[in-house]
């Protein structure tokens, strides 16, 4: 059975810790979209700062993982579940980086001759 958008966000919320809201939306093709936003950090002058990733497979994880990345560097005396899981985060960011050195061209590759 799967669970609710209200579930999902409570669950969100309460891994995310105290300094987070957590909203799950539904986009144009009815999937999740998940927001989690800073109680504390403004940018642009008035808005707060959030990680916002459309659903799919891993939109949860992805928007999570920013999370995770905003709370160790902006906030690191913070105490929230998530952190627990920022090796995983790192090593998940660490291997989408070299995925996407792997698809660039090296510059021997784009070599007219």
């Amino acid at each position: 059975m799967t669970a609710s958008r209200s579930a999902r966000e409570r669950k969100a919320a309460s891994e995310a810790g105290p300094l987070a809201r957590v909203t799950i939306d539904l986009d144009a093709d009815k999937q999740f979209v998940y927001k989690i936003s800073c109680s504390e950090c403004v940018v642009r002058g008035r808005l707060s700062w959030s990680a916002y990733r459309p659903g799919g497979d891993n939109g949860f994880m992805a928007a999570m993982d920013r999370w995770i990345f905003h709370l160790h560097e902006k906030h690191p005396g913070s105490d929230a579940p998530c952190l627990a899981f920022l090796p995983a985060a790192q090593q998940r960011l660490h291997e989408r980086r070299l995925g996407q050195e792997d698809d660039t061209p090296s510059s021997a590759d784009s070599d007219p001759r």
